[in-house]
């Protein structure tokens, strides 16, 4: 469940529960602002992170983050050296209730 917002700047921000795996080309950190926030690299553990936390996801590491079952997280998400997200963030398929719950 995501909601999308653009702000008067240009930033754009999405509110979501949970992402699908995906990796960057680039990489990709994470910095957390509020809230609960789960991070997995594929075959990983999954790491719990919370507000003030920064994680990295190396180039081209298969992950997903979401936020905890019971509430929202928010965070900054910094794509290194990516001139256009939508070219260098490759989507893989939704996180199962399963691998959520694991670990």
């Amino acid at each position: 469940m995501c909601f999308e917002i653009t702000a008067d700047c240009g930033e754009r921000r999405v509110r979501c529960r949970l992402l699908p795996g995906h990796s960057h080309a680039h990489g990709q950190t994470l910095h957390i602002i509020q809230g609960t926030a789960f991070l997995q690299s594929r075959g990983g553990q999954k790491v719990e992170a919370h507000a003030g936390q920064t994680l990295y996801c190396p180039p081209n590491e298969e992950h997903w983050h979401g936020a905890s079952s019971d509430s929202f997280m928010e965070h900054l998400a910094m794509l290194d050296n990516a001139d256009d997200p939508a070219t260098t963030t490759t989507w893989l398929d939704h996180v199962t209730d399963d691998e959520y719950l694991a670990g």
